[in-house]
């Protein structure tokens, strides 16, 4: 399987075969293509195979990629840290964002989104292992700032993203996402109206998804290791 084409039909059997296995509806987990500092040849071998959301960490990589495939019907998600200079160019250009994790964010992409545009999707970044290395707001903060986007028409808030501490031990990696299940759990009884987990990568996608993820963000193992 050397192509990203023949890889992203191994990883959508490896996301059935998951469902099947946590008893899931079929179809129920999405696969967003991570193509970050890759070509937009790649991106269009994706294409070819049916693959339309494709996940960007960096703005000046990602641009270039978005404009040049214009008019496809592709989805492009934001899924890195966001500075405040860059979210005028996020605003306008990307359907999702998978890392907000504080209010001026979410304020300058509202105030930013173009009147044209549908609402930007937006999920929460939530620091869920604790990691002092990883992005995200702690848990016992995104109910706060969930209900602030309430008041942010052009955001459509969505859901939870996680990047989990890294872990080969399968009990560990479920540990985490149910956790990041557990508090959109408490969000949706609290009145937040989500229906999405981004969470689950090339490594743990499997746990991901047996703990309730709807997005898996899959890079190495369609695209193979980075640049």
């Amino acid at each position: 399987m050397n192509t990203p084409s023949e890889r992203i039909n191994a990883i959508r059997a490896r996301i059935t075969d998951a469902e099947q296995k946590a008893q899931r509806q079929p179809g129920s987990v999405r696969l967003l293509a991570v193509s970050k500092t890759r070509p937009v040849e790649d991106i269009e071998q994706a294409r070819h195979a049916g693959q339309i959301e494709f996940g960007e960490n960096y703005l000046q990589d990602a641009l270039p990629k978005i404009q040049a495939l214009t008019g496809n019907g592709l989805i492009w998600h934001f899924i890195g840290p966001i500075q405040s200079n860059k979210t005028r160019a996020i605003a306008e250009h990307f359907d999702w964002v998978h890392s907000v994790d504080r209010l001026k964010i979410a304020q300058r992409l509202h105030e930013q989104r173009p009147d044209g545009l549908e609402p930007l999707n937006i999920c929460l970044q939530v620091n869920i292992s604790n990691d002092p290395n990883k992005s995200g707001l702690k848990a016992e903060q995104t109910l706060e700032l969930a209900e602030q986007l309430g008041n942010l028409s052009r955001l459509k808030l969505r859901g939870l993203m996680a990047i989990p501490a890294a872990s080969d031990d399968d009990a560990q990696q479920r540990q985490d996402f149910a956790a990041l299940r557990t508090l959109a759990e408490s969000l949706q009884q609290a009145g937040i109206e989500i229906d999405t987990l981004s969470m689950g990568m090339s490594n743990d996608m499997e746990a991901a998804i047996a703990e309730g993820a709807t997005i898996v963000r899959i890079g190495t193992a369609i695209f193979g290791p980075r640049n």
